[in-house]
């Protein structure tokens, strides 16, 4: 099933009288349960690209469906609830909330929803033991790791069962083993809840995992590629 659509996506930047074409004609198709990865070298638009999927900014021209819903045609009230209820979000500087547990950090978007208590706390504990810090489920963000806060920021986006999942370089300030535990967690947790995973990553160790390739330079697809793995 269609989850995202991009058709003739445009990002023009206007500075000093030059245009500046972040994004550049991008017509792009995601299906339900795809482990993908955004590549391509700094300034290639990686980044605004996955901005304008998740709603962060609008497209200058075409479109951005999400199951046929054109996030560029909400009211900002809207998309707010939109992307809570549809999107998640992993971003490389993890972005919990310092004064809350993990369990709280992850129940935060399904209570903004208005989730009943119990579902709330099952779905945390279930996420929560899936990333593997079912004893870590009181501990503040200042007493993880880094590895364990990025856990603690995957279990959040899956939090509101979303349509699919954005992971702007999620990996980047993870050591090694961290990283490989990460991605592993996150590809059982593709599979088990088959949400769509997107990432934009220099990671050679994301890319190597990811099954689709979406290789951008200068705002442009250069190649859209099945992984063999």
């Amino acid at each position: 099933m269609k989850v995202l659509e991009l058709k003739n996506a445009h990002k023009i930047y206007n500075s000093s009288e030059i245009q500046v074409h972040a994004v550049n004609g991008v017509d792009l198709t995601f299906e339900e349960g795809e482990f993908a990865a955004i590549v391509g070298p700094s300034g290639s638009g990686k980044t605004t690209l996955l901005n304008m999927i998740g709603g962060l900014d609008h497209p200058t021209k075409g479109l951005i469906l999400v199951e046929n819903t054109d996030l560029s045609k909400l009211k900002p009230s809207k998309l707010i609830d939109f992307r809570m209820r549809n999107i998640g979000f992993v971003f490389q500087s993890y972005n919990l909330i310092p004064v809350l547990t993990a369990a709280e950090n992850v129940e935060f978007i399904m209570n903004l929803q208005k989730k009943p208590k119990k579902e709330r706390q099952k779905r945390t504990e279930d996420l929560l033991n899936a990333v593997g810090l079912g004893d870590r489920i009181n501990s503040r963000p200042s007493k993880l790791s880094g590895g364990q806060q990025q856990r603690v920021a995957v279990a959040r986006a899956l939090a509101s069962k979303p349509k699919f999942i954005l992971a702007d370089e999620p990996t980047a300030n993870l050591d090694s083993k961290s990283t490989e535990t990460l991605l592993q967690i996150m590809e059982e947790l593709n599979r088990e809840e088959k949400i769509t995973f997107i990432f934009s990553t220099h990671d050679a160790r994301v890319v190597k995992r990811a099954r689709r390739v979406v290789t951008l330079e200068d705002g442009k697809i250069l190649s859209d590629e099945i992984s063999k793995n």
